[in-house]
């Protein structure tokens, strides 16, 4: 069940014309959230700043906005049988919206945490990276690497070898007191959580640097993790570099730190 320019479609196929930009481009924009407690309102499912994103994009494009009323209209339809929704906008203002259900092992994940990989090629470089655009083929191609290779999670690097975020989230890292992500810039999306969690953070007092991720910060590193909309904060339990593998122990109690944001109220 999805909706697709204003209609309820209850099969697994859409049509589109052969001339679509989003088909022959993947010129769309997206925005995927996960819906706490069945609300488009609670604090933590964020409507409203996913769909500022979307609006902020397509602008940027010169793209036809949505009928924002009837985009959350369809979205609150949706939000009784799927926890996680995937907001997509066409260039001519055209709505689909699905749905998914959450992964199965998603709390295993959260307190065992998984493996990652480091893709040290330019080949999973994201195209237009400050924005979530239809053309994912980057990041698509570095999950297929990792699944191939055993790992659940890429982490993608830029001509220097810093480390700039994973395929599907945004990096954070804690050592002595103090927590670390990579500072946003042209190579790195703008993560909501990322930014929900850094308000969070500041507010709480808890020391918080935005700095580059070269390998002198990431061999000092006590806990390496990832986040984003859908899964919270995920641990890495171990990671594969070229040459070596780090391994962190994901029962350290100071994750509660981070994974207390989505915890409290």
């Amino acid at each position: 069940m999805f909706w697709y320019d204003g209609e309820l479609i209850e099969t697994e196929t859409i049509s589109v014309k052969v001339t679509e930009p989003g088909l022959i481009y993947g010129a769309t924009v997206f925005t995927t959230l996960r819906v706490y407690q069945k609300s488009l309102d609670h604090r933590l499912t964020q409507w409203s700043t996913h769909c500022h994103r979307l609006e902020c994009s397509l602008k940027t494009f010169g793209w036809t906005l949505p009928n924002w009323q009837q985009l959350r209209q369809e979205a609150e339809l949706l939000i009784y049988y799927y926890p996680v929704l995937r907001l997509t906008i066409f260039p001519d203002g055209k709505e689909w919206i699905i749905g998914r259900f959450l992964p199965e092992d998603l709390e295993q994940s959260q307190q065992k945490g998984i493996k990652g990989w480091v893709a040290n090629t330019s080949l999973y470089k994201r195209s237009l990276a400050n924005y979530k655009t239809g053309n994912y083929l980057g990041t698509f191609l570095a999950l297929q690497k990792a699944d191939q290779l055993g790992f659940r999670e890429t982490i993608l690097v830029d001509h220097e070898g810093n480390w700039l975020e994973t395929s599907t989230g945004n990096l954070w890292g804690y050592k002595q007191g103090e927590w670390y992500t990579p500072p946003i810039e042209e190579a790195i999306l703008p993560g909501i959580g990322q930014s929900q969690l850094l308000s969070w953070l500041n507010n709480q007092q808890i020391p918080i640097n935005q700095t580059q991720w070269n390998l002198d910060l990431i061999d000092s590193l006590e806990i390496i993790a990832y986040g984003n909309s859908v899964v919270e904060i995920i641990p890495f339990a171990s990671i594969k570099m070229e040459g070596k593998s780090l391994n962190f122990n994901t029962s350290y109690s100071s994750l509660k730190q981070l994974q207390n944001y989505y915890r409290s109220n």
